[in-house]
């Protein structure tokens, strides 16, 4: 792994891993107190200094551009300990990258410090209820009434709803015009009209939900780029986090494999313990060399992204997929190995069963994934993101 990293990445992967061994690893999720566990886990990020990894240095990050590869030693580190530690990390570079790539200097100001420091809270709305991997189904209007837009629409399975003190909002100002009509704004969770419909309840919890935008007026300053510039920005942010997910499977597939080799070291049946027969060998062997191959992929994307490589939207999608469908395998046979333990509610590989579920769906599915990879592929020779 060393050529993808510099020495700085290294340092990083160290203190990260510390932090999370000595501040997450015992953590157990709390439905009832989900949001304000949080807010906390957002306060205690920032004060650690690694939320300034999700935005530029101008604005109060550490390097002077945001690297893939930052993001995914952090996310892989943090799901390591906690998938809700993982998912705020993960939102508030989301709800950031937007603004950090098409916001206005006076937009970054605003927005971008108090990201870093973990004071605020962001988050990304895109997804509706009738439009998930098809964007330009969407159906959220932003309708201009002179300097200001009226927003009305609903997003659902958004991340933060209800915590965010800011959401990146994508919607229709040209409905005419399909996916060239989409555009994106900043909509502070003040704004009169953006109202929290619903608190989701999902296998892992965090705080997600349904939002609405009910007349909801915004200054027009509020807009991210140009008027139709939407779609770019979507997919400008989910080419780059999407190798960070992989980041994250390949935290929970590693602490499945620890606990797995940890329970057949202490595990005995027939009078000697489980390491010593040889399909529980197998197993651990297969886990660890599934891991170590979704590990390459995902550091092969995450440098090819900082390193603008041509082929760092092809390499993106062949991680995630790869990566996410491993850890789902790793981490069912690491719960297999623990037998009838490893189904009881609040132990580790039972969290682990629930908490990577969903990287296989969000942020494109697996495949949607395949989609991508076979267009990327089948494209003529010549065109921009060949190989």
């Amino acid at each position: 792994m060393l050529p993808f990293f510099d020495q700085d990445q290294l340092s990083l992967r160290s203190r990260i891993r510390d932090w999370t061994e000595k501040n997450l690893f015992g953590r157990t999720d709390q439905r009832q107190d989900v949001e304000v566990e949080a807010r906390e886990l957002v306060r205690q990020l920032g004060s650690a200094g690694f939320l300034t990894y999700t935005v530029p240095r101008a604005f109060g990050g550490t390097r002077e551009k945001v690297q893939a590869r930052d993001l995914c030693i952090v996310r892989e580190e943090l799901a390591r300990g906690s998938a809700l530690a993982d998912t705020m990390f993960a939102i508030q570079a989301l709800g950031s990258y937007p603004i950090t790539l098409f916001g206005t200097e006076e937009q970054k100001k605003l927005y971008l410090p108090s990201i870093a420091k973990g004071t605020a809270i962001a988050a990304f709305a895109l997804t509706e209820p009738d439009a998930g991997s098809d964007i330009a189904a969407l159906q959220t209007r932003a309708l201009p009434r002179g300097k200001e837009y009226s927003l009305t629409g609903t997003k659902s399975f958004i991340s933060n709803a209800g915590i965010a003190d800011s959401y990146v909002v994508f919607a229709s100002t040209s409905p005419e015009k399909k996916n060239k009509g989409i555009s994106a704004f900043v909509v502070d969770a003040s704004a009169p009209g953006l109202v929290v419909k619903e608190r989701t309840q999902v296998i892992s919890p965090h705080p997600i939900g349904v939002i609405a935008f009910e007349n909801c007026v915004v200054p027009e300053n509020s807009l991210l780029g140009n008027a139709g510039d939407g779609l770019q920005i979507a997919l400008g942010t989910l080419d780059v986090l999407r190798c960070t997910v992989g980041a994250a499977a390949l935290g929970f597939a590693q602490r499945a494999l620890e606990e797995a080799v940890d329970h057949s070291r202490k595990r005995r049946q027939f009078d000697r313990p489980l390491t010593e027969f040889q399909g529980i060998q197998f197993k651990l062997a297969e886990m660890a060399t599934e891991l170590e191959a979704a590990r390459l992929l995902v550091y092969q994307a995450a440098w090819a992204h900082d390193s603008s490589a041509a082929d760092a939207k092809l390499k993106s999608s062949m991680a995630k997929l790869f990566a996410t469908e491993a850890a789902q395998r790793i981490v069912d046979q690491a719960l297999q190995i623990h037998g009838g333990m490893g189904v009881v509610v609040g132990s580790v590989v039972e969290r682990l069963y629930r908490d990577v579920r969903a990287l296989r769906i969000y942020e494109g599915t697996s495949e949607v994934q395949k989609i991508v990879i076979a267009r990327e592929l089948i494209k003529p020779r010549g065109v921009k993101g060949e190989r």
